[in-house]
């Protein structure tokens, strides 16, 4: 009987790193799933000292790395069964995608396609939803693709915009959400591919 490979995730990060320290939390004692590193386009990112903290290597590179291809050599190296957008600001390039069709996932604070696209991050988000008026919110987790926010949609969940609500406060319910569901669609995802 053939032994069951482990796989391999990498985590994209240019924030606080709430999420990313999540999945690393979650994944820590399961054997067959390996946070293998994480990448970061801001030399400041709080991911950095969260990865730090769990022992996950974590690497900054700038935006020229992007664009000579570095970052796409580094993950056509370690050849990962998933890569996982955790806050990460910057379009991934095609050539990236095309090298790892379906295995790019990215997490949305609000309900796509609204309040989606280039720029729409953390409380902008939130802030939109508000001038909306809309009566729910929530986190769309989802492939990427060339467009922003657009790829297929793997799992929304929402919650109810209460009219006490402040981006900040919306910002916090909608987090719980993430921390919940992002590991549990990345585990599931891993497992369709055995």
């Amino acid at each position: 009987m053939s032994e069951k490979k482990n796989k391999k995730i990498i985590i994209f990060s240019s924030g606080n790193g709430t999420n990313a320290e999540e999945i690393i939390k979650y994944f820590e004692n399961k054997k067959e799933i390996n946070i293998h590193l994480v990448l970061t386009n801001n030399s400041n990112a709080g991911v950095l000292e969260r990865a730090k903290k769990h022992k996950i290597p974590a690497i900054f590179y700038n935006n020229e790395a992007f664009e000579k291809k570095i970052v796409f050599e580094i993950l056509n190296f370690l050849n990962p069964d998933l890569i996982v957008l955790a806050g990460f600001l910057r379009k991934i390039p095609d050539i990236i995608i095309s090298k790892f069709p379906n295995k790019i996932i990215n997490i949305h604070p609000a309900l796509l396609p609204s309040h989606g696209g280039k720029g729409m991050y953390g409380n902008k988000v939130h802030k939109s939803v508000i001038r909306s008026n809309d009566s729910k919110t929530g986190i769309t987790i989802h492939f990427v693709n060339g467009d922003y926010d657009k790829g297929e949609i793997i799992l929304q969940k929402s919650i109810n915009v209460e009219s006490k609500d402040s981006p900040e406060s919306l910002l916090k319910r909608v987090q719980k959400l993430e921390h919940k569901f992002y590991p549990l669609i990345i585990e599931k995802l891993l497992d369709e591919q055995s």
